[in-house]
């Protein structure tokens, strides 16, 4: 008997740029419903392969006017099923049916007023009520067939529809937290509109992703990079579910680790019935950093370091044969590298995605059964497999380690300055229970980061010239925005002084106050 499609009957999303995309799957996927994210031009047969109720069009960066800007596929709209455009993706309906899209001469980006006129996509939103803008270009005159439904102080039609075809967009980003009802509009659409069955949830994705593992390694091996965090461990329980002992799990000390993270990791996967390695390559990897200060080259080495290390232990210890590559990535991971899409912008090149060599293909198929989650979807997971709390609710720590973390040249001293500051930070934060590891946590990532500039100091009425320590922490539900945490001064105040006072080379610490965006959660 086959099993059935738990993905179909679900929603396409429709890519064109947006760092916000994997996001709307996200938000969909919370309703209970399978999403799936697409290209904008991709094969229809391939958006349409589950069968999806409806169609979401993703924001861009684009001007739907711009040479090479992406453009709405035709077909999509003689398919009779719903579609909502957000943002760039209302644009691209408009201009594909003949209305009219111009520049704005008042931008809105942030917080803004949003008043609806009365329609099933905003059943339950109260009349006015705050949306989350980021656009330049507005809908001057919509399509004909199409009423206005909404509108902003700057947007005449900040959400239009022909209810008559189920089609729809909006100009602000409904998928984002700052959009006080976008759940509830989101939900209207998904399921009332469009007709979906809420069935998905994270034992049906772990089903799904088994059965996907499966049929992508046959009878091969995977040889899973494990750090110990939970994008890892949770992948490596994934596909020990899914081949059993065809999985080869191995832990690299970078020398780019944490204080005694090494031996921690080992202890935890070396019991029970894992296959499970620990290799100590410091010195292969801080030999290839040496000298080297640029971010994006530090990933980038560090990516291919890492595969040419899994490659020789594949030769050497795991026998021929092992041309799978398991991997912990992440939607966060991928967009913020420019791999969701062609018109994807790069923040940063993840070493486990846009750092990885061009010729990996020669060596190893990626094996990532997380890549199109987020963060705490992958918890969720985790908990349905039955990981301990003390895995699901780690705090992340990225596969570079320290190395991003200590901007500037990369060297052992460095190294072990921040390793030592680093860990009084997390001393001090567990004293004082932010670092909880269960889904009250109050902190979501927390570190510090060792800054190549130098200030003068004075120590027992000497000088010193010493460098500077940046401590970091954020609360955040899904890593693709966050907010700087409001520590007690106090606790600041204690960290501050026992750094100074116990860490050779710092004389001096500052926090970082920003959030994402503008900034990243890490420094590099």
């Amino acid at each position: 008997m086959t099993a059935p499609d738990l993905r179909s009957g679900g929603i396409a999303v429709l890519d064109f740029g947006s760092q916000y995309t994997q996001l709307i799957a996200r938000r969909v996927r919370e309703l209970g419903v399978y999403a799936e994210v697409f290209p904008f031009d991709a094969p229809l047969e391939k958006i349409n392969q589950h069968s999806p109720k409806g169609y979401i069009l993703s924001g861009g960066p684009n001007s739907i006017y711009e040479d090479g800007a992406p453009q709405l596929q035709p077909a999509l709209l003689t398919s009779g099923s719903p579609i909502l455009g957000l943002c760039y993706g209302m644009q691209a309906l408009t201009y594909s049916l003949g209305g009219t899209v111009a520049g704005s001469t008042h931008r809105e980006y942030g917080r803004a007023d949003l008043t609806h006129h009365g329609s099933r996509l905003f059943t339950d939103v109260p009349e006015t009520s705050h949306v989350w803008m980021s656009h330049g270009d507005r809908i001057e005159q919509p399509p004909s067939g199409f009423t206005p439904l909404a509108v902003s102080e700057n947007s005449p039609y900040a959400a239009m529809g022909d209810e008559s075809r189920g089609l729809y967009g909006v100009q602000f980003h409904p998928e984002v937290v700052h959009t006080a009802y976008g759940a509830q509009i989101l939900k209207n659409f998904v399921v009332d509109l469009c007709g979906c069955a809420e069935k998905w949830n994270a034992g049906a994705f772990i089903d799904d992703a088994v059965e996907k593992i499966r049929t992508q390694v046959g009878e091969g091996r995977v040889l899973l990079a494990l750090s110990g965090g939970v994008d890892s461990s949770v992948a490596a329980a994934l596909l020990q579910k899914a081949i059993g002992d065809r999985l080869m799990c191995v832990f690299v000390d970078t020398g780019m680790m944490r204080l005694n993270e090494p031996e921690q990791v080992a202890t935890v996967f070396g019991q029970g019935d894992m296959h499970f390695t620990a290799l100590n390559a410091s010195e292969e990897f801080l030999s290839a950093l040496a000298g080297i200060s640029d971010p994006e080259s530090k990933r980038k080495i560090i990516g291919k370091t890492f595969i040419d290390l899994f490659t020789r232990y594949a030769s050497e210890q795991a026998g021929a044969g092992v041309k799978f590559l398991g991997q912990g990535t992440i939607y966060p991971d991928v967009i913020e590298s420019a791999h969701s899409s062609k018109v994807s912008k790069v923040i940063k090149s993840h070493h486990n995605v846009g750092g990885l060599p061009p010729d990996l293909a020669d060596k190893f198929s990626l094996v990532e059964p997380l890549r199109d989650l987020f963060k705490d979807e992958v918890r969720r997971v985790g908990e349905a497999l039955g990981l301990p709390g003390t895995l699901i609710w780690r705090q992340p720590f990225p596969g570079p380690g320290l190395g991003i973390r200590c901007p500037g040249e990369i060297t052992w001293e460095r190294l072990e300055t921040l390793r030592q500051a680093d860990a009084i930070f997390i001393e001090e934060l567990e004293k004082a229970g932010l670092m909880r590891y269960d889904s009250t946590q109050l902190t979501a990532q927390c570190f510090v980061v060792l800054l190549p500039v130098k200030s003068v100091g004075v120590m027992g009425d000497n000088r010193t010239y010493e460098e500077v320590a940046a401590l970091r922490a954020v609360v955040t539900d899904d890593f693709m925005t966050a907010d700087w945490a409001r520590l007690d001064y106090n606790l600041l105040a204690r960290v501050s002084n026992r750094i100074v006072n116990e860490v050779k080379g710092i004389n001096r610490v500052l926090y970082d106050i920003t959030s994402k965006p503008p900034a990243t959660i890490e420094w590099e």
